[in-house]
């Protein structure tokens, strides 16, 4: 996955579990991509300060994905959600395969609700 991306995940799953400190920092120099010397300036703290308090908040919320693992399940029922999606429009063609897609759409939604 792709940095950004993960940072960006991991932060609307579990970015309600920081201080609002941490997420003022963590929001004006990941999400809006200020630089440290930008945030600094705009929080009134140091520049090390602020990028101590963007690692330490990344370190809590990769601790939080690998407790919870929230966003890899999203990521993995989103994929199979998607995969429905393609066995839908198959069913919906006349096509003679028709009864291979619906079982396996009733095999993934089965999976997806089995995890939830």
């Amino acid at each position: 996955m792709e940095g950004f991306v993960k940072q960006a995940l991991l932060y609307d799953f579990y970015g309600e579990l920081l201080t609002d400190r941490q997420k003022q920092v963590y929001e004006s120099v990941v999400i809006d991509d200020c630089s440290l010397s930008e945030a600094a300036e705009e929080l009134g703290i140091s520049r090390q300060g602020v990028h101590d308090m963007v690692r330490r908040c990344t370190n809590t919320l990769e601790e939080y994905e690998k407790k919870l693992g929230l966003v890899e399940k999203f990521l993995k029922i989103k994929e199979e959600l998607l995969r429905i999606q393609s066995l839908a429009a198959c069913a919906k063609s006349p096509d003679p395969g028709l009864e291979g897609c619906l079982k396996e759409i009733e095999g993934i939604s089965g999976r997806i609700l089995d995890e939830l």
